[in-house]
Formats: structure tokens, C-alpha cells, sequence
């Protein structure tokens, strides 16, 4: 008999429920360990030539002089860099004698370092293949698959006996040989479906079902298998931290896992069972802007909270061609760094090949280091400050987004952060799975962009947090599908949001406008246009929800123009220039202030960057928010600016995103930004002592009124950091 709907969901909740209780009580063993304490990283990944040609004290040297106190040292896996005892664990041909792991161990522990151990399990040679073919991954049409970079190599199953069983064996020897504090492991998910027959199996054991052949989210074997995937990897997890555990209490398995919308492993269940991450998005490529490290950082922790985080970077290009020998303009390492600890991530440099061929990145890393470590005590964040807060959605991506969840998905969260960084507006990211007071309470406002896929339950949170005084922000689709991405005949959140879905969605609008209206009742334009008084008339969308009023909402001050022809020019005309379509609800009661947009604002302004969508989705966070932000900057140019609470003192970051390469790495140089005006609200109860720059060197002027201070910021060439003791 085939699963129903219902029992996904209570399949999905009893997994949900027994990664809870493991987390817990491995948290509860690992809370007072060494994980927060290591806040600058150094990873050497060896290559196989590197046993006999590498030289060791450089790099223990090299860490010593940067104040590295953490390691992250290439073990086993595809290839052994120590002694292996484990029958068809592959030793580097160039290993002998050699033990180039276990000096390097040696070596960073005399100097005080964490170290925790790579591994790489997601490839396998020729004699792993001839002992155990089953443990390859097998591809839709039934073919054993090789390497797609190294073709003398088969690439493994990670959900059979590979994992489970001879990574097991090899975790199990390494701890006990070496005591690292941990085990990362690279690539240890998976490179892809695989068809094999444990996969078979297992799958058909859980689910009753084949695999399936479809990557469509609404077929249910799709959805068993995303249910069953993240099950089988969990349970690894959890296996090889016991692993690691029984040989030392104090160290744990720390995934290569984890991410925003896209990644798939539930960054909830991650948030529970991890005692600290690693984000490893390493640099930019393509049209990444410079800000994606910090929205990384801002992703791990609305799940894992307080516990440390480490973002790693790559000195070296990323890109597809991989260029893995060579290395990055220095101004465009800063940035990406900058804008990583800005946003609470540790820094984390990673380096292939011990051999290094470039070497114009040590320089670069150790002024970042040094002056990280100079200011440490400034950078031991304990809580951010911001009050907006921006949702993402896992279950949204998979469920309703599928395949075409960064159009659909993900590109109306990047399109409203982008808005809030050139807003300045401080926030911080909120997984949809933690929508509960005890994560949410601390906003002001929550953002919904094209959150789809909801459920019942999380609908009900977001209408507890409107109704205890939050304010919500929501566009096009959101709540309008259950947490599978089965559509509902209306938003589940139409109460909140002043209107009701009509059963029609128009997709791919062409020249379609908004009408600039004034409020009939004042005569006046509604704070959400300010800026764009004598528009008269603005772009539209690209995709809208056809919706009817219900309930009452402030008159709207965006009415849509159709869509009207774009050519022969003599045609372009608008048929009907006016109508009383809303463009935006309104909606402001006793509870708080709500702003819904039926249609792809987000999206629409990532796509295209029109700034007149920009100032609305600004206006928007500051009418609904209607509270003053813990900190304003004002002056020109693009800046990042988050504020923290450290133990002692409160800091205020300004990353100066103005380039003309912000949305084409390499960045070629910095240019620094005229002066600015910070304005910061000093917590209730607290006292300024002082306030110094952590990376000017002169003497800030500020003046304190009324609990908040005014400061003058000379210059931001890269990165500035205010930083205000209290008493």
C-alpha cells in the first residue's frame, strides 16, 4: 500500500524527533568542551606528492607567526598521509616511512593548537572496486561510476558499506592513533544519486517503494526518498561521532555539511547535533556579490545559535575550470574575510598542495590574522543585535522550488538582502523550521520572500508573532502551499495579510506598471513610497498572485497598470492606465504592521536591480519596523553594517562593498568611502567607557545623548569596527 501524505509527515516528525534526542545528549556532553575556544583556523590539505617534498616547519612557523590556534590536517579517506593498519585504506605512494599527518599533529599541538583530522571518503581506487564492487555508486542506467575529474578512481556510495563500514574502521584509527578533537569530512554525502543495490534495498525496506526516476518533489517516491536520504545520513553522523567518542570523550564527528535554502540536510536537525560548523563557501565566482560569506555565517547560526562557527576560505581562484595551484588578488581575500567576521564567522584559510607554488597569500593572511588577534576580545561575539530578521526555507526549496528552486526560491532571498545591505539595515537570517517564540522573540520584524511551503503549525507561529506585537513582511507565494508543496486553495496566512488567493497566478508579465497613489482619505503618499513621490509610475513584476481584499487594509499606494503591448512602438500604450488592483496590502492593527506583496518584488529586484524596488523593499522593513534601528549609518556608498554585544563592549561593522567588481570577483582594489555618520542605540542600563576604531587610527568624536551615540567615521576603506567599551 502506498504512503499517504500523512505519513510523511508522521514519518518526518519522528525522525525529527529522535535527532533531537541524540543531539541533546551529545550537546549536553559537549557543551562545556574545546569548540568555542579556536578563532583563527589554518587547513593544509595535502596532495599525494607531498609525503618526502613538503617541509613541515614552514608551516608550523607560519602558523606560530599568524596566531593560528587550530588545525585542520588531511588524514585518510581517498588517500592515507599516515601509517595506515586498515586492509584497503589507499597509503600515498610517495608515504615510505613517512608519517606527514602525525608530524604536523605533533608539530601544532606543542603549539597549543585544536587540531581536528580531514577526511575524504567520496572517492575509492581500483582495489576497493575489486574487492567490494558494491561499494561504488551506480548511475540511472545501471553503470558503475568513475571519477568525473580522476578517471583511474570509482566514486563511492555514501549511504552503504563504504561509510558505514570501512570509513568507520578508518575514523575509529585515526582517533585512537592520534586524539584529534575531531573528525571533518569532506564530501562524505554523496556526489550524486546513487542506484546501488544497498541503495535499493534500504530505500525499499524504509519507503515500500523503488527509487525513484523523477527529481519532481509532488512524486512520493521523490519525497520518501528526501525523507529517507536525510535519515541514512543522520544515522552515519551519528554513528561515526559515537565512533570518535569511544576513543575520545572530547572530540566529536563535524560535517562538511549545512548551508541556506539549497543545502540539502536539514540545517535544524544540523543546528542540534553539531557543536560548532565550518561554512565552507570558499570564495566568490561568477556574479557572487561580496557580501554571500556574511549571509553564509548568518545562515549556520539561526540554527546553531552561540556555538562557534568558522567560515573557510580559499586563497586560491574558485571556479569552475578549477584552478586549484593558483591564487587570489589580495583585496579580493579581504573582502571576502571581512565581510565573513563582520557577520560573526571565524576565519578559516584553507590551502591545497603543502607545496606552495604562489606564495603572494601569506602576506595577505597573516595582516588579517594579526590584526584579528590584536582585537580578539572584540570579536568574541555573544548575541547580534539586529531586529529584522529575513526567513529562509529549506523545505520551501525542496518541496515547491524542486529544480527550479534558486529561480524560484532562492532568488527573492538574495534579491531582499541585497536591499537590506544597501538599505543598511542590520538583520540576521531565521530557519523556518525555528519560528517559535524562543527564536524569534528578539525581532521586531519578520521577512517572509516567496516562503511557499508552510506548514499549519508554522503558519500559526508566524500569526503568534504578529499577534505579541511582531511585524511581518511577506511576498507572492508565501504560506499559499503546505509543507509538502501541495497547493491550498488560499494562503494559510490570508487573515494576516488582508487578502485572499483567487485561483490564478500570471507568470512572466511583460511591460506591466504600478501607479504612485496618495491616500484618498490625507491627500498624502503612504511612507512606503517616500522617494518615489514624483514617479508618477514604476516597473511591476515579472510574476503575480491574483488576489481580493479580505478584511480591512490602508488604502493602497501601488495600484497595477496591466501588462500592455511592448511593440511596434506605435502600439505601446497602456489600455487601461488606471485601476484599483493593489499593488501592496497594508494592513496596521493593534497587534503591529503588516506589508504583503502580491507579486515578485524580491526576485524581480534581483534580477534587474531596479533601485525603485530597492526603495520600496527598504520602505517597507522601516514602516512596518516603525521602531529606530540599532544603528544608522549614513554617507555614500554600499556598506554591510552589522552590530554585536561582546561581554564587555558593543561593536558596530562597516564593510565597504563600493566597487565596480561587486558583482564580478576578482575585486582589483579597494576604494575607500567618504565619511560617515553612525548613529547607536546603548542598551538600557548600559554605560559607555570608550569608544575606539579597530582599524583607523584615529580618535573617534562622539557625543552621547538620551542613550545614543552620535560618531563621526573620517573614512571606511575595507573594513571599520567601532568599538564601544562599557562599564
Amino acid at each position: 500500500m502506498q504512503p499517504t501524505r500523512r505519513d510523511f509527515v508522521v514519518q518526518s516528525a519522528a525522525i525529527a524527533a529522535s535527532f533531537t534526542q541524540e543531539a541533546e545528549s551529545q550537546n549536553n556532553e559537549g557543551a562545556e568542551g574545546w569548540y568555542d575556544r579556536p578563532m583563527r583556523w589554518a587547513q593544509l590539505a595535502f596532495v599525494e606528492d607531498d609525503p618526502g617534498r613538503y617541509t613541515a616547519s614552514f608551516w608550523l612557523d607560519y602558523f606560530k607567526h599568524i596566531h593560528a590556534d587550530a588545525a585542520c590536517l588531511s588524514a585518510g579517506g581517498c588517500v592515507a598521509f599516515y601509517p595506515t593498519k586498515v586492509p584497503l585504506h589507499y597509503r600515498s605512494k610517495f608515504l615510505g616511512n613517512s608519517d606527514p599527518f602525525g608530524e604536523m599533529f605533533s608539530g601544532c599541538r606543542k603549539l597549543g593548537m585544536n587540531v581536528i583530522a580531514r577526511t575524504d571518503p567520496h572517492a575509492a581506487h581500483q582495489d576497493v572496486y575489486d574487492a567490494h564492487p558494491d561499494w561504488i555508486a551506480v548511475d540511472a542506467e545501471g553503470t558503475k561510476r568513475r571519477h568525473w575529474a580522476s578517471p583511474g578512481l570509482w566514486v563511492t556510495c555514501a549511504l552503504g558499506p563504504y561509510n558505514f563500514e570501512f570509513m568507520t574502521q578508518v575514523t575509529r584509527e585515526i582517533v585512537t592513533l592520534y586524539k584529534v578533537d575531531g573528525i571533518f569530512s569532506n564530501r562524505w554525502s554523496g556526489s550524486g544519486m546513487c542506484y546501488c543495490e544497498h541503495c535499493h534495498q534500504n530505500f525499499r525496506n524504509f519507503s515500500g517503494l523503488d527509487l525513484p526516476r523523477s527529481n519532481d518533489a509532488r512524486d512520493p517516491a521523490r519525497r520518501q526518498y528526501i525523507v529517507w536520504r536525510q535519515k541514512r545520513l543522520f544515522e552515519l553522523w551519528r554513528l561515526w561521532d559515537g565512533t570518535i567518542k569511544a576513543a575520545n570523550p572530547n572530540a566529536s564527528f563535524i560535517a562538511n555539511a549545512g548551508g541556506g535554502a539549497l543545502s540539502s540536510l536539514d540545517m535544524k536537525t544540523i543546528g542540534e547535533l553539531a557543536p560548532t560548523l565550518f561554512a565552507d563557501r570558499q570564495a566568490r565566482h561568477g556574479l557572487m556579490p561580496p557580501w554571500m560569506n556574511g549571509k553564509n555565517g548568518k545562515e549556520y547560526r539561526a540554527t546553531l545559535g552561540k556555538k562557534a562557527i568558522a567560515g573557510i576560505f580559499s586563497v586560491g581562484l574558485e571556479d569552475e575550470h578549477r584552478w586549484k595551484d593558483s591564487v587570489q588578488n589580495g583585496d579580493e581575500i579581504r573582502l571576502w574575510v571581512a565581510d565573513g567576521i563582520a557577520q560573526g564567522l571565524r576565519p578559516w584559510f584553507t590551502k591545497f598542495n603543502a607545496k606552495p607554488i604562489d606564495r603572494r597569500w601569506l602576506p595577505v593572511v597573516e595582516e588579517i590574522y594579526k590584526w584579528h588577534y590584536a582585537n580578539e576580545r572584540y570579536l568574541r561575539n555573544e548575541k547580534p543585535l539586529a531586529r529584522v530578521a529575513l526567513v529562509y526555507s529549506q523545505q520551501t526549496a525542496e518541496f515547491y522550488g524542486g529544480e527550479q528552486a534558486r529561480e524560484t526560491v532562492e532568488n527573492h532571498s538574495l534579491g531582499f538582502y541585497q536591499a537590506l545591505i544597501e538599505a543598511r539595515i542590520p538583520f540576521e537570517m531565521v530557519h523556518d523550521g525555528l519560528l517559535d517564540a524562543e527564536h524569534v522573540s528578539q525581532y521586531r520584524t519578520l521577512i517572509l520572500p516567496n516562503i511557499a511551503a508552510l506548514s499549519d503549525r508554522q503558519c500559526e507561529q508566524i500569526r503568534s508573532f504578529a499577534s505579541h506585537g511582531g511585524r511581518v513582511i511577506a511576498t507572492y507565494e508565501t504560506s499559499l502551499y503546505d509543507e509538502w508543496g501541495v497547493r491550498r486553495r488560499d494562503f494559510d496566512l490570508a487573515s494576516l495579510f488582508g487578502a485572499s488567493f483567487d485561483g490564478r497566478i500570471q507568470n512572466s508579465i511583460q511591460n506591466s506598471y504600478l501607479n504612485i497613489e496618495k491616500d484618498p482619505r490625507t491627500g498624502r503618499f503612504h511612507p512606503l513610497v517616500h522617494g518615489l513621490e514624483n514617479a508618477t509610475r514604476i516597473i511591476n513584476g515579472v510574476n503575480r498572485v491574483y488576489v481580493k481584499p479580505q478584511g480591512n487594509s490602508l488604502p493602497p499606494p501601488l495600484t497595477v497598470v496591466p501588462s500592455y503591448p511592448d511593440l511596434p512602438m506605435e502600439e505601446v500604450y497602456p489600455r487601461i492606465p488606471r485601476t484599483n488592483i493593489p499593488g501592496v496590502f497594508l494592513r496596521e492593527d493593534t497587534g503591529g504592521r503588516i506589508a504583503y506583496f502580491p507579486w515578485d518584488i524580491d526576485r524581480t529586484f534581483w534580477e534587474v536591480l531596479d533601485v525603485d524596488h530597492g526603495k520600496l523593499l527598504k520602505n517597507a522593513v522601516l514602516w512596518v519596523s516603525d521602531e529606530e534601528p540599532p544603528v544608522t549609518v549614513s554617507g555614500s556608498g554600499v556598506i554591510d553594517v552589522s552590530v554585536w554585544r561582546q561581554k564587555a563592549s558593543i561593536t558596530v561593522h562597516l564593510v565597504n562593498l563600493t566597487n565596480p567588481m561587486m558583482m564580478k570577483g576578482p575585486v582589483r582594489e579597494i576604494i575607500p568611502l567618504p565619511a560617515q555618520r553612525v548613529r547607536l542605540k546603548i542598551p538600557t542600563g548600559d554605560r559607555v567607557a570608550g569608544v575606539r576604531f579597530l582599524v583607523g587610527t584615529g580618535k573617534p568624536q562622539y557625543r552621547i545623548s538620551r542613550d545614543v551615540m552620535e560618531l563621526h567615521v573620517p573614512s571606511v576603506g575595507l573594513h571599520e569596527v567601532i568599538a564601544v567599551d562599557l562599564a
